[in-house]
Order: C-alpha cells, then structure tokens, then sequence
C-alpha cells in the first residue's frame, strides 16, 4: 500500500535540490473536498477574497519541482465548495473530476458530515470508497486524508474520527491510494495553527498540511521541521480563556447552529475557485 511511509521510485541521474529526489510524475491534479480544500482562512495576500490552502499549496510544490526538471508546469484544478457534506462532493465534483482525466485526485472530506448529530459514518465511508473506486478505476492516483484530532469542545467527535479514519486506511489498502495522516500530525494539536473558528487552520497550517501531503504522495517535504511541534506557549489567564471561549461560541457557534436549524451552508451560491485544469500557478 501507497501511504505516508510510501517511496517512489528515484529519478535517474544526479538531483539538483533536496526535494528533487523523487520523479514528479504526475501532470494533472484536481483536489476534490469541502471548506478544508478549498483553503478556507488562508486569503491570497493579493486577493484576499480567494483562499488558498494545503491544495493550493501541494500543486505549487508540486509544479514547481516538475519545472525545475525542465518538464511542463503541473495542471491543477480545485471544485472544493466550503459547507459541503461528502455525498454531495461526490455527487457534484467527481463528474467533473473525471471528465478532466486528472492523474491525480485528492478527495479529502467527511468532517462537516461528522459533525452532524445523525451522522452514519460507515455509510459516509462507503461513498467515500465508491468514489476512490471510480477514480482509481480511471487511472488516477488518489490521495485521501484521515479526520482531524480535536480537542475541548470538539472531543465528542473523536470516537467517529477513529471509526472513520479506520476506514479510510482500509479504503486505502484496497485501492492502492495514498492517506495523509492528519490524525497524527503533532504540529496540530496546537490552537495557534488553528483560525479563530477552531475547525480551520491558519495559512502555517495549511502550508504544514501541504508538507505532509507531499511525504503521503511519497515524496521529500520543502520543509523538513513541517511536523515539528511549536515551542511551549506561555499559559493563558483563566479570564483570558473566558473571553476566547465566549467570542468563539458568539462568532462561530451560533452562525453555525442558526445555519443548521434554517437548513443552509455556508457554501451556498458559491462555486469552485479554480474549476478548470491550467497551467500553475495561474498567471
């Protein structure tokens, strides 16, 4: 099985960098998924309507060592909507996704099902792994990525992760596809890599997330510290804690509660940033 502890092949002939010790094969990529792909909370500093995230940051990586090889940039297209649930990923992304015949798909989704209070995760797994069963069907590698590790008051949600994650690997094994494992990341058992949301990471995270992708792909991360947990944090005052908890649950939790209750996404009306395979990074 391909996964985080995979290699590739070595090119042959000398390598003119560290991270060109493994061939880029790979000449077009569509990342599939929900608000995490689509980079929510890491704004283009030139753009800051437009998010970025791991994806984005995985095909620059990715491109930019193919160019270095003196090879075509890497293609790249993005159809993650923010709010999405995994059936509906499935149901509206993977169409396109094979009708651009990517050879590589990232389909990393499940939290915001997992979140739900009826959430059935095998049944959520079992659409994951008819999708990876199609895609790989196609000929392209896919990537898939295990749920995240929370903490305070998101722990309730760490039993389901755990299912979920067994059968990611699962899929994983039957497949032949690669699993970034986000559940084992220690960089991000550290709130300072989160959004002030606590489910979103901050530009550090994402680009942490990107590194680890590329070691899942079975490739050498630009950065070899990108699990290297941060120094200590100096302890925050109990009144401080207070605050930080009440403006979240103000500014996060109830928006998020309102939308459950009237039935509405955050993803509605909007549509993928970047649906069309190009040359990247876009000009």
């Amino acid at each position: 099985m391909r996964n985080v502890s995979a290699t590739t092949p070595e090119p042959e002939g000398p390598s003119t960098s560290p991270t060109a010790t493994a061939p880029v094969r790979w000449t077009r990529y569509v990342a599939m998924g929900d608000s995490f792909t689509e980079g929510l909370w890491d704004p283009y500093p030139d753009a800051p309507d437009v998010q970025r995230g791991w994806a984005d940051n995985l095909a620059a990586a990715l491109s930019a060592r193919r160019i270095a090889a003196g090879e075509d940039p890497l293609e790249y297209a993005n159809l993650a909507i923010r709010g999405r649930k995994l059936r509906p990923i499935v149901a509206e992304q993977l169409g396109a996704t094979l009708d651009a015949k990517p050879d590589l798909v990232s389909l990393v989704a499940g939290g915001n099902d997992i979140l739900r209070a009826t959430a059935d995760v095998d049944a959520i797994s079992a659409a994951l792994e008819d999708a990876v069963a199609q895609l790989r069907a196609s000929g392209a590698d896919v990537l898939m990525g295990t749920g995240f590790k929370a903490g305070a008051a998101l722990s309730w949600t760490n039993g389901r992760v755990g299912i979920f994650n067994a059968n990611v690997w699962s899929i994983a094994r039957r497949y032949d596809a690669h699993v970034v494992d986000l559940w084992g990341m220690r960089s991000l058992a550290d709130l300072r890599v989160w959004s002030s949301d606590r489910i979103h990471l901050t530009p550090e995270g994402h680009q942490r997330v990107a590194n680890a992708a590329l070691v899942a792909l079975g490739l050498e991360p630009d950065d070899d510290a990108y699990d290297v947990p941060l120094d200590a944090a100096p302890p925050a005052a109990f009144r401080e804690t207070a605050r930080a908890n009440a403006a979240w649950m103000r500014q996060h939790v109830g928006p998020w509660v309102k939308r459950r209750l009237t039935g509405t996404s955050s993803g509605d009306g909007r549509s993928a940033k970047w649906p069309t395979p190009g040359a990247w990074p876009r000009a």
